[in-house]
């Protein structure tokens, strides 16, 4: 309910992915305002948290909006995975209260593939669930993004780097020396060190970890220079699509275009909670949402949050639980 394009937007996603993988879909929030669902079920929410409600408090408050519905659905068993396009701060929060964090996890992480053409999505995380980070915390999040880079696109030993602003050990604030300290003494996973913001669409690394402050930077000024950059692509193509070259430079940059695009990708999960949660672009499309259910459908088959669990079977060094 709490989507920039409305409700019926995400039901037509919905009703796409229904029909073309055969996912039961269950969709919740007030049945007046979903139009036609066409056959799939409705699970009743007669409340919405809006994008400038604070999530704590909306979470408590709201007890029948749509995104505490849809986690209530999830923990209960009436559904396997929960998808939101709403308040990213009160899907994690509904998440995480009624799902639970996984045992020994200090905070979740949302974690967002960011396109690398030709290669694999980079696994950005934390991307805006803790604005201020300990170190031990990124090294758990460095543990979770291994798994997951590994469930979600099946790189089979993913490299981890830390963001920073030079690859020297030496770089950085005083939580970036101290995780890379941390990170370059665990055997859990494959650390490189560190790099830049520059890396992020070059295929230097598989798995990204910072601080939810700057991970959230990062990742809206990508996807404002990317955006320009697909936008002016598209200008380009309509100019020339008719010239002699027109078709060979389409089949060219087509691909590229796709690649590029965020709804390919669907929206990113946040990780260390007990149950697949995917928080999807407010401005979501209906392919962006069909994308999405696949993701959880994929991330629910391939029991990702039980892999993550194993990950993090002790706690963080010297971080609070």
């Amino acid at each position: 309910m709490g989507g920039d394009r409305g409700p019926e937007e995400l039901v037509a996603g919905a009703k796409a992915a229904a029909n073309a993988t055969g996912v039961p879909i269950l969709v919740v929030g007030d049945p007046a305002r979903l139009g036609n669902t066409d056959g799939l079920e409705v699970l009743a929410a007669s409340e919405v948290i809006e994008m400038h409600d604070e999530p704590g408090s909306a979470v408590r408050n709201k007890k029948d909006s749509s995104l505490v519905r849809s986690a209530e659905a999830v923990r209960d068993g009436r559904a396997s995975a929960m998808l939101s396009t709403g308040n990213t701060g009160a899907a994690m929060a509904a998440a995480l209260l009624r799902f639970g964090r996984l045992p020994q996890v200090s905070r979740p992480a949302i974690a967002t593939p960011i396109p690398v053409p030709g290669s694999s999505p980079t696994v950005l995380l934390d991307a805006g669930a803790n604005a201020d980070c300990q170190a031990a915390w990124l090294v758990q999040f460095a543990q979770m993004g291994s798994v997951y880079s590994r469930v979600r696109f099946g790189v089979p030993n993913p490299r981890v780097a830390l963001l920073s602003i030079g690859e020297e050990a030496g770089k950085g604030n005083a939580l970036v020396k101290e995780a890379h300290a941390l990170m370059a003494n665990s055997e859990d996973f494959n650390f490189i060190g560190n790099v830049e913001g520059r890396d992020f669409l070059r295929p230097v690394a598989d798995v990204v970890v910072t601080d939810g402050f700057t991970g959230n930077v990062v990742l809206k000024s990508l996807e404002g220079g990317v955006g320009y950059m697909v936008d002016t692509f598209k200008k380009v193509m309509k100019t020339v699509a008719t010239g002699e070259s027109g078709p060979g430079l389409m089949a060219e940059v087509a691909p590229l275009l796709h690649q590029l695009d965020p709804d390919s990708y669907g929206g990113a999960m946040l990780l260390g909670v007990n149950g697949v949660c995917i928080i999807s672009h407010g401005s979501s499309s209906a392919p962006a949402i069909a994308n999405a259910v696949g993701v959880a459908r994929d991330m629910v088959a391939g029991d990702v949050v039980d892999q993550l669990r194993q990950a993090v079977s002790a706690p963080a060094p010297g971080g609070d639980a």
